[in-house]
């Protein structure tokens, strides 16, 4: 019952909003942990390789909550609450947004640099404060999506299969999908198949932007304007709304610790300060409570939806009934 989905859904939410991530024994950590061992068996510098192991690790997952939503309606509304729970990561985005800002906002340099590894893969030994603000500014934008929206979205559409899976190919991404000299190719698979699995949720991240942003017309001009510049398909989307509706400029010169990617510039305005990541940060907290009410609402209708469908089938004869 796709009300099982939704309350399960609702309750992960409310509990990553309450508690935000555990300290230790993370279940997607672990998953990471069991990637990387299944990497040293698989790993082959070809993208048949890489589609391979993303096949072994997601194919399981994806397999494990299928069978897992088969033990009841009670089982799955508890498991989808908890690994809902386990695979968001808004709050504590937000709660380590804040900290970056916090720090900036003291002038505390040194707290800053440390925080930022924690947001994105930036060098921070080479940011100044407004570079650091905007450094993490950007990974907010972005990871709204990966860490809120995505799972949300995708359990509602899929359920808890939805849910599992999502993580673990956002988590692959993560791990292997980066045009290094190692991943080029085996990394290949993770990359675009997470440019997929993402397209709906980066949208419609952006259009909740729109929606609680409070500069709806901005955030519309920067993102038809800018999204397209980006070197990703989708963090452009989610960045550009962000930066319209907070009038700030995100991208341009962005030092990695692997060397130094000149972006394109997304929105108008000055560069980011520690106040304008303040209001980032409450940006994506309304954005995600927002994708948490859509996702109920859709995985009720798409729950009535399949039950109409197959109460037409069974009239017609080609399902049996129970």
């Amino acid at each position: 019952m796709r009300s099982v989905v939704a309350a399960g859904l609702l309750a992960g939410f409310l509990a990553d909003r309450a508690l935000g991530d555990p300290a230790r024994h993370h279940p997607v950590a672990a998953f990471g942990t069991t990637a990387a061992a299944v990497e040293r068996l698989t790993y082959r510098p070809t993208r048949l390789a890489g589609v391979l192991h993303v096949g072994i690790l997601v194919g399981t997952t994806v397999l494990i909550g299928t069978r897992a939503r088969q033990l009841g309606p009670r089982a799955e509304l508890a498991l989808t609450c908890v690994c809902t729970y386990y695979c968001l990561g808004g709050t504590t985005l937000s709660r380590t947004g804040r900290r970056m800002s916090d720090a900036l906002a003291q002038g505390d340099l040194v707290s800053a640099r440390a925080i930022l590894p924690s947001l994105c893969g930036r060098d921070p030994s080479v940011l100044d404060r407004d570079g650091l603000a905007r450094a993490a500014l950007e990974s907010i934008a972005e990871n709204t999506s990966d860490a809120a929206v995505g799972v949300l979205f995708w359990g509602a559409v899929a359920g808890l299969p939805g849910v599992l899976g999502y993580r673990a190919v956002n988590t692959l991404d993560s791990m292997i999908g980066y045009r290094s000299d190692r991943y080029l190719h085996f990394g290949w698979c993770a990359a675009r198949l997470d440019d997929v699995v993402n397209l709906v949720p980066a949208r419609s991240t952006g259009a909740l932007t729109v929606a609680v942003g409070g500069n709806p017309r901005g955030a519309i001009t920067a993102w038809r304007r800018d999204a397209r510049k980006h070197p990703s398909p989708n963090a452009g989307v989610a960045e550009a709304s962000a930066a319209g509706t907070l009038g700030v400029m995100l991208g341009g010169r962005t030092e990695y610790s692997h060397g130094v990617e000149l972006r394109p510039t997304l929105g108008t305005g000055p560069t980011p300060t520690p106040s304008d990541l303040s209001r980032a940060v409450d940006l994506s907290s309304r954005v995600q409570t927002a994708a948490a009410a859509v996702s109920v609402l859709l995985a009720v209708t798409v729950g009535h939806a399949r039950t109409r469908r197959v109460g037409r089938r069974r009239g017609r004869g080609l399902l049996p009934t129970q």
